[in-house]
């Protein structure tokens, strides 16, 4: 009996050693390597395009034969290629990264292995010098760039777009101008359209368009006048914008770090989140400008037409099948401010739904691989044959 409690206490012993090493390894890292934890742009990619700012990966069939999901199942690549690439687009104020997480979740390694050609458009790294940039300059002119050299790499012309927040509003925009037949589908996700609705920038429409009507109606101010240098959002306040959407969670994950210290897997998981939330970029005043006087104020996208520059967009005339999606506990764009958009465009094929997550755990938490990722790949899979309109 004794020999027995003693090797048991042995035993314990040795799994006590063994975790509190773990710990102080994983902890060690964590202070002073924490780059060694980040799992962020792991995937290959070529380099198609490599302009002053804008740039453009491209994510081609992966070497392997499946690839890890995030539930730790491994799915097959599929080898027969769709015709139709697809073209991913990131919001403004994160780096292009944001779609290659984690290894096993990462929505361009999985896109390429649904069997897509994928395409991801990387907005760079603004600077002071490009405070002055707005929707003209991302929807018309940086678009327009992009999807050029796109096709001539792809060497076809019609193109899937997908695009999450802001980078969906540039997708639309960018439509609303050109009206291409050749931009096959369109997927949203989060994307805010009516800025009349429920939800923290529904609100925050609501509040500030009676201040703004009340300044034009009596005094000589404009919004649109102000020089956008003025304007521009400097890294933090967009970190500060995104940690906002999830409050308690910003705080409580500290905790969460260190009663998971012994996970390795946990803690790189943690590691590569956090520092794409720290590493967030700055907004130019430009686009702030916009955003805040057509959108916010003047709410031009419920209206379906938004001036770009010395063009308006139509949005009301996109016909391309399109699939709009929310988060269902999204508190900065909630489903009835996304979910105005399937109300405006003209498409006679289009769908809005409503999928688990908040604003970024809809595209990027471990349940959106399952809902959003896969609804996407099967939803443009049907819309990608060679010469077909669904």
């Amino acid at each position: 009996m004794k020999k027995r409690i003693s090797r048991t206490a042995r035993t314990a012993g040795l799994r006590f050693n063994k975790r509190a090493a773990t710990v102080a390894a994983n902890g060690f890292d964590w202070l002073f390597r924490r780059r060694r934890l980040v799992k962020s742009g792991r995937t290959w990619f070529e380099l198609v395009h490599d302009g002053d700012l804008m740039s453009v990966r491209y994510y081609g069939l992966p070497d392997e034969d499946d690839i890890e999901l995030a539930d730790g199942t491994r799915m097959p690549i599929e080898r027969n290629r769709h015709p139709v690439p697809l073209v991913i687009v990131p919001p403004l104020g994160v780096t292009a990264d944001v779609f290659d997480l984690l290894p096993q979740r990462s929505l361009v390694r999985y896109m390429a292995a649904r069997g897509f050609d994928v395409y991801l458009i990387d907005w760079g790294r603004p600077r002071r010098e490009h405070a002055h940039l707005g929707f003209d300059d991302y929807a018309d002119k940086l678009f327009g760039t992009a999807l050029d050299k796109i096709r001539r790499h792809a060497g076809k012309q019609d193109v899937s777009l997908m695009g999450w927040c802001m980078g969906g509003l540039l997708c639309l925009m960018h439509q609303g101008l050109e009206q291409d037949p050749h931009i096959r589908n369109i997927v949203t996700v989060a994307s805010p359209i009516d800025m009349r609705g429920a939800g923290l920038l529904g609100e925050l429409g609501k509040a500030i368009n009676g201040p703004a009507q009340l300044l034009r109606r009596y005094t000589s101010l404009r919004l649109e006048a102000l020089a956008p240098e003025r304007l521009y959002a400097p890294p933090f306040l967009t970190t500060l914008s995104f940690k906002l959407t999830n409050p308690v969670g910003s705080v409580t994950t500290y905790w969460d770090l260190v009663t998971n210290l012994w996970d390795r897997e946990f803690v790189e998981t943690y590691s590569t989140t956090s520092d794409y939330l720290n590493r967030m970029l700055m907004y130019p005043g430009g686009v702030i400008r916009d955003m805040t006087v057509k959108i916010a104020v003047d709410n031009k996208l419920a209206a379906g037409r938004i001036e770009v520059g010395k063009r308006v967009a139509e949005i009301d005339r996109i016909s391309c099948p399109l699939l709009a999606f929310a988060g269902e506990t999204d508190t900065l764009v909630s489903p009835d401010v996304a979910g105005k958009l399937v109300d405006v465009v003209a498409s006679t094929d289009k769908e809005f739904r409503v999928a688990p997550g908040g604003h970024m755990g809809v595209i990027l938490g471990s349940r959106a691989q399952a809902v959003v990722w896969a609804q996407s790949a099967d939803w443009l899979a049907e819309r990608s044959a060679a010469g077909e309109q669904v």
